[in-house]
């Protein structure tokens, strides 16, 4: 089985990559960006794609998805899939492997898991942990008060999923609402995993494998903001794809941030989060009216390319 691991970076080569591009049994895809030392990761054992392969291999997309943005990331997502990938890792370069990372993958098997039934339209996985006070970015504000009322009595359920979204130790994925109240370093516990639900549930692309009949639904938006990645989370659970979160095989030692800039990049978050959700509940197409002109005509694009 062919396993890929895709990233975008314009830093150094980290100790993250360092360790995913020694990955026993995976291959790493680097997507370059104007900003990222090309020569670094030409010297580093991977399939690197710089600015002008991505121009000349994907001229319309790369257009449409703009430069110094992650979403460069989707241009890696093809090649993976070109190349026969029947798993694909999204990763970021702050978060470094344990032992065990990629190792327990759930994909497309038979699986019991906590599953997590609830009325509400969306559910929390951050909030179903021992950090209850915590809530995953791109979960709707306007269901924080209520969301502890999907954590009662989950049962034990076998379960098929096309995601699997790996937890991370270290920083975890809250929004800046949500991180300018606590400064926090997770470990999240063992015993909660691996959890699924009925409803609506905020991925990331940080720590998160695909299967390959799920990818060409899994689209990371440009010109959204810092809800790139979590609409293409949702659109994909509403294009009928099963997602499960699985434990900790990360530690993320988070790049530099500017949380009043992550907060400005997320305010199209909570304002249209839940109205997302209410949308998709009753088409995935429906998102296009949530998108900019050209972030939709990106992913068109893209789902062209498979």
């Amino acid at each position: 089985m062919k396993k890929i691991i895709v990233t975008t970076t314009i830093n150094k080569v980290s100790s993250a990559l360092q360790k995913f591009s020694q990955m026993p049994g995976w291959q790493l895809i680097v997507v370059g960006d104007l900003k990222t030392p090309h020569k670094e990761f030409e010297e580093l054992d991977c399939i690197y794609l710089g600015p002008e392969a991505q121009k000349e291999k994907y001229p319309k997309l790369s257009k449409l998805l703009g430069w110094n943005c992650i979403q460069r990331r989707n241009i890696g997502f093809i090649e993976a899939y070109k190349l026969g990938a029947e798993v694909i890792a999204t990763v970021d370069d702050d978060n470094i492997p344990n032992k065990e990372w990629g190792k327990n993958l759930l994909l497309g098997k038979e699986t019991e898991v906590n599953f997590y039934s609830t009325d509400l339209i969306c559910f929390d996985p951050v909030g179903a942990t021992n950090h209850k006070n915590l809530w995953h970015r791109g979960f709707p504000l306007q269901l924080l008060s209520k969301r502890s009322s999907a954590y009662i009595n989950p049962e034990k359920k076998v379960f098929c999923p096309d995601v699997q979204a790996d937890f991370w130790n270290g920083a975890p994925d809250i929004d800046a609402v949500c991180r300018l109240e606590h400064d926090v370093c997770c470990n999240f516990e063992e015993k909660y995993f691996p959890m699924a639900t009925n409803a609506f549930s905020p991925f990331n692309s940080q720590n998160t494998f695909i299967s390959r009949k799920a990818l060409k639904n899994y689209f990371m938006f440009a010109h959204i903001g810092r809800m790139d990645d979590i609409w293409g989370s949702y659109y994909l659970e509403a294009a009928g794809h099963k997602v499960v979160y699985n434990q900790p095989s990360v530690c993320q030692e988070r790049n530099p941030h500017n949380i009043s800039d992550d907060l400005a990049n997320e305010v199209i978050g909570y304002e249209n989060n839940l109205r997302l959700l209410n949308a998709l509940s009753k088409s995935p197409e429906r998102i296009e009216q949530f998108l900019p002109k050209k972030s939709w005509e990106a992913f068109k694009e893209y789902q062209k390319l498979f």
